[in-house]
């Protein structure tokens, strides 16, 4: 299943309401991925521009854009960026079928 890394950074309102009732908001997210059909690997907090980092299986990028637009709209955080991982091995194809795509640089 494709791996995503999910990086959030929360509102200031977010913050000052976990201040006052503080909550494990990691696990307040798995229900979330799961009902997606995904599976949350692990979630940690940050310290730079994303607050949360977390690592999510999902069995589709529609599945992954839909965690995202779900937690943009919730007005929880003030932005949302997610990334798919690719394996070594994936990568190691994508490499290899590189030269294949057709692409020219400019001034090629």
């Amino acid at each position: 299943m494709p791996q995503y890394l999910v990086q959030a950074a929360y509102t200031t309102d977010s913050w000052a309401s976990m201040i006052k009732h503080p909550v494990n908001r990691i696990e307040a997210v798995r229900p979330a991925i799961e009902n997606l059909g995904g599976k949350l690997i692990g979630g940690w907090l940050a310290f730079g521009d994303y607050d949360v980092v977390l690592i999510a299986e999902l069995p589709t990028n529609t599945d992954a854009a839909a965690l995202a637009i779900a937690a943009a709209a919730g007005g929880s955080c003030r932005t949302v960026k997610t990334t798919p991982l690719l394996t070594s091995e994936e990568a190691l194809a994508a490499i290899k079928k590189a030269p294949t795509s057709g692409y020219r640089a400019v001034g090629a």
